[in-house]
C-alpha cells in the first residue's frame, strides 16, 4: 500500500495527475488534473483509495491515527490559500465532502456540502 495517503491541489498546483485514476479516484484524480491546466476549482486533498481499503484492514481507530496528521496538515493548507479557518465564526472555511471511487459507483456515498458552518454568531 502507498505511504501517502492524503494528495493536495489548490492554486494551479496539485500533488496528483489525471493518470493517478487508481490512486485517486475518478473525481481525485479529475481535480487534480484540472488544477494543473488552469481551471479555476476551490482547493482541496484527496484520500486515496489505497486508504479506503486499508480502513477495512485496520479499522477505524486505526486509520483515524494514520490519517490525522496528514489531515490536518491539508486543511491548514487549505485555509491558507483561502484566507479562512475551519469552525470558525467569522469566516469558516467551507469543505465539501465526495466520494470518487475508482469506478463511477452511483449512491455510494452521499454528498456533504457547507461542512464547517456553525451556529455561533
Amino acid at each position: 500500500m502507498s505511504q501517502k495517503r492524503v494528495y493536495l491541489f489548490g492554486n494551479g498546483k496539485a500533488e496528483g495527475n489525471a493518470k493517478m485514476r487508481e490512486e485517486l479516484g475518478g473525481k481525485g484524480a479529475n481535480l487534480a488534473e484540472m488544477n494543473l491546466i488552469g481551471v479555476p476549482v476551490p482547493p482541496g486533498f484527496t484520500i486515496t483509495t489505497d486508504c479506503c481499503n486499508e480502513y477495512y484492514q485496520v479499522g477505524q481507530q486505526k486509520i483515524m491515527e494514520l490519517l490525522n496528521d496528514d489531515v490536518m496538515a491539508a486543511v491548514k493548507h487549505i485555509e491558507t490559500l483561502m484566507n479562512s479557518k475551519f469552525g470558525d465564526k467569522e469566516n469558516p472555511l467551507l469543505v465539501s465532502v465526495r466520494s470518487g471511487a475508482r469506478a463511477s459507483m452511483p449512491g455510494m456515498m452521499d454528498t456533504i456540502l457547507n461542512l464547517g458552518l456553525n451556529d455561533e454568531g
